[in-house]
């Protein structure tokens, strides 16, 4: 089993604080599917407790009460998330995420200057149960993991890099815990980060910037970008 980092360093306390609710920020709406971005420190799905019931797809179903979710990002991840528009839906949309038919790519900065300009991570990944809901690499009974990546600048005066993220595969944190793997940190992760790249940032700087997928009705290629607010 590869050894697990160092989390004495992670201490910042995750408080479940939503932003309040300022409107949809539609950006796509037909009659099969609706594309909303989503904020970052709001949940996508209601969490445990009646303090974690507001959540994007209780936002989203105000305005359409038939939506439901297909797909999940992480509370501190911002951007574009898919809704079905009724049961029909939800069941082709799902189908287009199992068989990989979606194309998904995030935006990141993280702590430090990767060496090189783009490369495939490809890490099993697995709870890390002792300290849930963080996740690990590990070789014994991971699942098979792919991210790509891609950078997009490096600034040499912070010492850190932008960077474009393309999953392969969807695991739990996995983009996050791919790239703690290479020895680079998200800016802002409460999960992963030591306590300079917690400092550097007030959130997580990680953004869903654009998705792509066939009209579950059309089989149209339809795709949507959000720039990062970051």
């Amino acid at each position: 089993m590869t050894p697990r980092p160092d989390l004495s360093l992670i201490r910042r306390e995750v408080v479940y604080a939503p932003p309040a609710d300022a409107g949809l920020d539609l950006v796509y709406v037909d009659d099969s599917l609706l594309v909303v971005n989503k904020p970052e420190g709001l949940l996508s799905v209601p969490g445990r407790g009646d303090d974690r019931q507001d959540c994007m797809v209780h936002r989203v179903q105000q305005r359409f009460p038939e939506a439901l979710t297909v797909h999940r990002l992480d509370m501190a991840t911002s951007g574009l998330l898919v809704f079905a528009r009724g049961e029909a839906m939800q069941r082709a949309l799902s189908v287009l995420f199992q068989d990989r038919q979606v194309d998904k790519r995030y935006v990141a900065v993280v702590k430090g200057l990767l060496a090189q300009d783009q490369g495939e991570i490809d890490l099993p990944l697995s709870a890390d149960w002792p300290n849930r809901p963080r996740q690990m690499v590990c070789f014994e009974r991971g699942k098979p993991s792919q991210t790509r990546y891609e950078v997009l600048a490096r600034d040499l005066g912070q010492g850190e890099t932008r960077v474009a993220l393309t999953p392969i595969t969807g695991r739990s944190h996995q983009l996050r815990v791919h790239m703690l793997a290479l020895g680079h940190p998200m800016l802002g992760d409460p999960f992963y980060g030591d306590a300079d790249s917690q400092a550097r940032a007030p959130r997580l700087l990680l953004h869903a910037a654009a998705l792509s997928l066939p009209h579950p009705q059309t089989g149209e290629r339809m795709h949507w970008t959000s720039a990062p607010p970051f």
